[in-house]
């Protein structure tokens, strides 16, 4: 249990210094997103709620060009996810970013949290802000409804890119998905996760059943192996050489994808997989140094499979 509220504290600090430049928002505001380089507030052109499966889905959407879906973490919001990596992304692309049910400013409803029923609603939202197709980029929980969305609604996925997610429970490290049932409510005392939590204005009483809600969805074994293998959606792939997911379980996708071949021989693949040194999980959210070049050459790049050229 110390070990786990470690790492909860650890998260406390990481988030915290994501979201240190929001300013406090009352319920129903939008929050912005923050250049951590510049500290200059990147103002959302449009913030409202979709009516999706039931929810009032809460979304905000940034820039212009072409569409690329931001969905955040386990018991994350837009700000607390999302604050590094909006403003570069933004500069020449339509960045729609929302908060998943019971996260934020997402009310939650009378509704098993499930990675199904959250990709069921990345892509009312599609359809609610008349998109036909997007880029679609999770991070951890997030990287979960992204897989599904690419499964379930294919035609609504240009390409995918997945942060520290895997596509099956046995994906992640033993002790790592060991971890998920001790998980409590006392735990994020002091967290930004909680204060946020109780500032998007839902009820401070309702937080344990909402984070016991939240991680039921990795207690139960899952496993999309054959339909995330057998999927036509180009796919980059990027976990942290010390994360919680396994290195084996990324380059098994890899090679199902294609990969596993010299490339100066036999063209690259349409998928790619990054393994980033000296990176936890949570530590994923501070490499926008790196990951943002890798991951808009892949949303910008020629995917056919001849070979590099001279």
């Amino acid at each position: 249990m110390k070990r786990h509220r470690l790492y909860l504290l650890q998260v406390a600090v990481i988030v915290a210094g994501l979201a240190s430049c929001q300013p406090q928002q009352r319920e129903g505001a939008s929050t912005g997103s923050t250049n951590m380089d510049t500290k200059q507030t990147l103002k959302p052109t449009k913030t409202g709620y979709a009516d999706v499966n039931g929810l009032k889905l809460y979304y905000e959407v940034y820039g212009e060009g072409k569409p690329l879906v931001l969905l955040h973490g386990s018991y994350m919001t837009i700000p607390l996810n999302w604050s590094r990596f909006i403003p570069p992304l933004a500069k020449d692309r339509q960045v729609i970013v929302a908060e998943m049910q019971g996260h934020g400013r997402t009310k939650d409803i009378a509704r098993d949290i499930s990675y199904e029923g959250m990709a069921d609603d990345v892509s009312g939202l599609l359809k609610h802000l008349k998109v036909d197709s997007a880029d679609v980029l999770g991070y951890s929980m997030g990287g979960g409804v992204a897989f599904q969305t690419a499964v379930r609604h294919p035609q609504q996925v240009r390409r995918l890119v997945v942060l520290s997610a895997p596509y099956a429970h046995d994906g992640w490290w033993p002790d790592t998905e060991a971890s998920f049932a001790t998980f409590t409510a006392d735990m994020f005392k002091g967290t930004p996760i909680r204060e946020q939590y109780d500032t998007f204005g839902n009820d401070p009483a309702h937080f344990p059943d909402f984070i016991k809600k939240v991680v039921s969805i990795d207690l139960k074994p899952y496993d999309w192996s054959k339909a995330v293998k057998s999927s036509q959606v180009p796919l980059f792939m990027a976990i942290g050489d010390a994360d919680g997911v396994r290195y084996e379980h990324a380059l098994e996708l890899l090679r199902a994808k294609g990969g596993g071949k010299q490339g100066d021989l036999h063209g690259l693949p349409k998928s790619r997989l990054a393994v980033l040194p000296g990176t936890t999980h949570v530590g994923m959210l501070q490499r926008t140094h790196w990951l943002i070049p890798m991951i808009t050459d892949f949303l910008d790049s020629d995917l056919s499979s001849k070979p590099p050229t001279f």
